[in-house]
């Protein structure tokens, strides 16, 4: 059995840590009100934009343009959103699993890389990194995301990538978070559902198809990359107030086990002091 003293000092050590996570937890709660409420005022944008486009093309017939029939690469962009800090319980490795377990073969996968963790995981693991913004995930910006949305086009465009995809967290609300792998491009119509109305009206493109597809699908491909990180971020802070409230409480547990057994061990020692008391004065008498 352990001494008084050694429980005594793991006691104050929990105690210390139990401060900490507290105060994470804190500051996960007030990040998480802000980043919440900006996923939640743009997630109907985002959602509708998925919407308008997808069942756009669906009822565009045979229309013949890269972003829907793709190229002859066989690479394949992922756009890996993780946080840039642990201590999130499983939000990072459950977004990274997404790549490490789904159908990438790490010769044909390239990684660009938004938070620090991700990054870590993936280029221990003999992932190449193409491209790398620990910042972003920070301060999500638009402008920032068409920048990267405009240079994956671009190689996608050139045929240096066949496929594009995005891997992040989607945010529910504040206890559920969904890790998500998206396909971006080509998009891939076979599963949008039309109503009957939908399959009876057919798009016109003005001036043409070629034209309209080239000025609306880096615009959906940027919004979703976009609302993506907002998500990721609402969904990092929620993840890390659960993981710190769990830690708190854990160690709340402990502080209570370790305090009767402090106490027991106390009783034990009193109680044997008295014994070798009683044990003198008998020999004495």
């Amino acid at each position: 059995m352990a001494s008084m003293r050694d429980i005594k000092r793991r006691k104050s050590s929990i105690s210390s840590t139990q401060q900490i996570t507290k105060a994470m937890k804190l500051v996960s709660t007030v990040k998480l009100q802000k980043a919440r409420g900006r996923a939640e005022a743009a997630n109907p944008y985002f959602n509708y934009m998925y919407d308008t486009v997808t069942s756009m093309l669906a009822r565009s017939g045979n229309v013949n343009h890269p972003y829907l029939n793709g190229n002859s690469s066989s690479k394949k962009a992922v756009i890996v959103i993780t946080s840039n800090r642990g201590l999130a319980g499983g939000y990072n490795t459950n977004v990274v699993k997404l790549v490490t377990e789904g159908d990438f073969e790490k010769e044909d996968t390239l990684i660009y890389a938004i938070g620090g963790k991700g990054r870590e995981y993936l280029a221990h693991r003999g992932y190449h990194i193409s491209y790398e913004d620990p910042e972003l995930m920070e301060a999500p910006d638009y402008e920032d995301a068409s920048k990267l949305a405009a240079t994956l086009l671009d190689l996608y465009g050139k045929g240096e990538i066949g496929e594009i995809y995005l891997a992040y967290t989607h945010f529910k609300n504040t206890v559920v978070h969904e890790p998500t792998m998206m396909k971006l491009l080509p998009i891939n119509l076979e599963d949008v559902t039309l109503s009957d109305e939908e399959k009876q009206t057919q798009m016109n493109y003005e001036p043409g198809e070629e034209e309209a597809l080239e000025g609306i699908i880096p615009k959906y491909v940027t919004s979703l990359f976009y609302g993506a990180l907002v998500e990721a971020l609402a969904s990092e802070n929620g993840a890390r107030m659960q993981a710190m409230d769990s830690a708190t409480s854990n160690a709340e547990d402990m502080i209570s086990d370790l305090s009767l057994k402090y106490n027991r061990a106390r009783q034990g020692s009193i109680t044997q002091e008295l014994t070798e008391i009683i044990a003198g004065a008998s020999a004495i008498s």
